[in-house]
């Protein structure tokens, strides 16, 4: 390797792919980087799946090349076994060449020859995947070594588990080898890209649509200009636009009188009421609500989706509900509350829409934020067809508050988002998810379940988790009631 030049790891050539200042502050700066759970989330289900690849092409003799002993090591025996006579599947065969590192996730003999297969959490082959597998290629070609071909091996989401352990079926795989040669000449100039970016200057790049494409940057809330009382990002919309409007000198929604004939609909209502700095009713949010009967069913649902399926039944990326809270509003003012939890690491679908119908009765509208509640119960529905007329009759009765919240109010302070989380503490400033501690999102809800089932995590901390899931839960339906009471 030449000294002289940085070391770059493909992930670097991929950030340096969407865009060289994502990699020369993951290098430099990394502390300016914010990471969200969801981004948590996919390394985590990107390692759940690679383990099950290896099962998958695995046999008794396989060997997976550790990385804990150091590069140099990985390096050596990567080597030492393709020089030999070793032909089982080789997992995390790590290579570099000219300074470039890669860790081939399966690498398969293939008569005297070898065949690589890149294994993405993703449900379809995607540019970046091909971009992925051609830096290997390039690697791989540069250190002399012969493939056959390359493929990318991505989640089969209509794989139905059988809850035996059996995972077969669940990667489909596709040759790419013809797509990534097309894209190989790419790789050099990529490489020098790179390079450059990881220089002592910060690259001059636009904020714009690429900051979430294809995956979303950890550091967009220090590439946007983000010290405006109301920043453009609240705008909503089309990324690129809003960076074209950056790039013109644009930082506070207010400012944008002079492009207001280029804003849509929504962008238009944002901006004339961000102007004002007052919040917006219109007429007809109270009508909506007192048409309302009792009793009022305030409903929310936690579901986890994840890549690897953990019950019979269930496919991969496919919602399972697993919690939900009730506030149950009665003419007379009173509420009272009840919901479902069960953490046995059983599946709980068939206890949870039992113990949903119950609760629910027969008659008084069932509210609900965004139609999300409508899609988990229509889920309910498939799994159990003998329970799927007394769901249907809840569907009946859903009745969205969302529409009925964007059609009539808008605050500054929302930013652009009509989400539960944005409304609540303009309308209803004492609450606000904020204060909640651990849990306080969906996604970390559903990383909170699986933890909680694990039969790894000790009991304190399953009791800790089981508080914050039924909170965070809880808080769900209580927002809807005080948002219901404010209007």
């Amino acid at each position: 390797m030449n000294r002289a030049r940085p070391y770059l790891s493909k992930s670097r050539l991929i950030s340096a792919w969407q865009c060289p200042k994502r990699l020369h502050l993951e290098k430099h700066n990394p502390e300016l980087g914010e990471t969200s759970s969801a981004t948590e989330a996919l390394f985590a289900t990107g390692n759940q799946v690679g383990a099950i690849a290896q099962d998958l092409y695995g046999d008794d003799d396989s060997i997976e090349v550790p990385y804990e002993k150091g590069l140099s090591a990985a390096l050596r025996q990567t080597s030492q076994l393709l020089a030999s006579d070793f032909r089982h599947p080789l997992f995390e065969a790590t290579l570099q060449h000219d300074g470039v590192l890669v860790r081939v996730d399966v690498f398969l003999p293939d008569g005297d020859n070898w065949r690589a297969i890149e294994i993405k959490a993703s449900a379809s082959v995607k540019d970046v995947h091909l971009i992925d597998c051609a830096i290997q290629y390039w690697v791989l070609r540069g250190e002399g070594v012969e493939l056959s071909s390359i493929s990318l091996g991505y989640i089969n989401n209509q794989f139905v588990y059988q809850g035996d352990g059996n995972y077969d079926g669940l990667i489909i795989e596709d040759d790419v080898t013809e797509r990534v040669l097309e894209r190989l000449d790419d790789v050099p100039n990529l490489i020098a890209k790179a390079r450059a970016a990881l220089g002592d200057g910060v690259p001059d790049v636009a904020v714009g649509a690429h900051c979430s494409s294809p995956y979303e940057c950890q550091f967009q809330s220090h590439c946007w200009p983000m010290d405006a009382e109301y920043p453009l990002t609240g705008l909503r919309g089309d990324k690129g636009k809003l960076g074209a409007w950056v790039a013109a000198g644009y930082r506070d929604i207010r400012d944008l009188g002079a492009v207001t004939d280029e804003l849509g609909k929504n962008q238009a209502r944002i901006y004339r009421v961000t102007c004002t700095g007052e919040a917006e009713v219109l007429d007809g949010a109270r009508e909506a609500i007192a048409a309302l009967a009792f009793p009022r069913y305030y409903l929310d649902f936690e579901t986890i989706a994840p890549a690897v399926p953990i019950w019979a039944g269930t496919r991969p990326y496919a919602a399972a509900a697993v919690q939900w809270s009730c506030h149950i509003e009665d003419e007379d003012g009173g509420i009272r509350h009840e919901e479902f939890l069960d953490l046995s690491g059983e599946p709980p679908m068939r206890a949870l829409a039992e113990c949903l119908i119950a609760c629910l009765g027969t008659a008084g509208p069932v509210l609900m934020y965004t139609s999300y509640e409508k899609t988990v119960i229509r889920g309910l529905a498939d799994l159990f067809p003998d329970l799927a007329e007394s769901l249907g009759a809840i569907i009946s009765r859903l009745v969205d508050l969302y529409p009925i919240v964007k059609n009539h109010y808008y605050h500054p302070k929302m930013l652009g988002s009509w989400s539960i989380k944005a409304v609540l503490p303009a309308l209803v400033p004492e609450m606000s998810y904020a204060g909640l501690e651990g849990i306080n999102e969906g996604m970390s809800a559903a990383n909170g379940y699986l933890e909680a089932i694990n039969p790894g995590t000790d009991m304190l901390r399953k009791l800790e988790l089981e508080e914050q899931l039924l909170r965070y839960c809880r808080f769900d339906t209580a927002a809807m009631v005080a948002i219901v009471a404010s209007l």
